[in-house]
């Protein structure tokens, strides 16, 4: 398999200085001290575990002899799908969002684990299914937008209507460009079905600061005035950078009830 890239492991952001370590791990509150004096920000800080929690997640996505990390299958129908036997999560957004790379960021402590990173926007047309030991399943959805395959609303609809197992939906944003028309679409599906769900905002790393503080800022307030099942806070990613994907791995071993009681509403 291939070598894990830097920072891809706790241990190793660890050896950062304090202010670069707090930007990798919790990248919203790296945005507090630039926001205006008075702005609420209880929203930045919902769901901050410690280190305890965040090195326990951390071990659910590393491999080893005795806990694999399997892509187990790939499925065009509910019917292809494999068993609902364990806690899941899904992940979906809009093609080109960056939805691979970022799965392939939380799964980097387990290389050999093959997430297939296409060059061309809307390549994934298929729910992709990888188990994580006996702890919890991760789905890759296909892309919405552009040239998403024509089913895509009857492929994810029917998986959200059908899955019981599924814990939480990631629905990514693209952070340079904040929500988009299709984004809202995504969330219309997820808020009438009554569907849990978080905003992850992705390519982080691209965004200037003024535009990542006004995406931010316009989204929590989208979430707080529009939405009944999204989690209030956001998560932001860098799947280049590393920043807040260890947050994220604590997060999904969280709702998949896989950490004991963290610090979180």
């Amino acid at each position: 398999g291939r070598a894990a890239p830097p920072l891809a492991a706790l241990s190793q952001v660890l050896r950062l200085e304090r202010s670069r370590r707090t930007g990798i791990v919790f990248p919203l509150q790296k945005l507090e001290r630039y926001l205006a004096p008075g702005t609420d920000t209880a929203r930045f800080r919902l769901f901050q575990p410690g280190l305890a929690a965040l090195q326990r997640a951390e071990a659910l996505f590393r491999s080893d002899r005795g806990h694999s990390i399997d892509y187990v299958s790939s499925a065009v129908r509910m019917d292809h799908a494999p068993p609902p036997t364990l806690p899941e999560v899904c992940f979906i957004g809009r093609s080109n969002v960056g939805k691979s790379s970022l799965i392939r960021a939380l799964f980097s402590l387990a290389p050999e684990v093959e997430v297939r990173v296409s060059k061309t926007p809307g390549h994934t047309k298929k729910m992709n299914f990888f188990k994580v030991g006996k702890y919890f399943t991760l789905v890759d959805m296909p892309g919405y937008g552009y040239r998403a395959p024509q089913d895509f609303v009857e492929m994810v609809e029917a998986y959200l209507q059908e899955r019981h197992n599924l814990k939480r939906t990631f629905l990514l944003v693209d952070g340079v460009v904040g929500l988009q028309k299709t984004d809202h679409i995504a969330v219309d599906m997820l808020e009438e079905f009554g569907m849990p769900y978080v905003m992850v905002l992705t390519k982080i790393d691209r965004a200037s600061r003024g535009v990542l503080l006004k995406n931010v800022l316009e989204i929590q307030e989208f979430v707080k005035e529009n939405t009944q099942g999204c989690f209030p806070q956001l998560f932001l990613v860098s799947s280049v950078e590393f920043s807040g994907v260890h947050l994220l791995r604590c997060f999904v071993a969280h709702v998949t009830g896989n950490l004991p009681t963290v610090e979180a509403s």
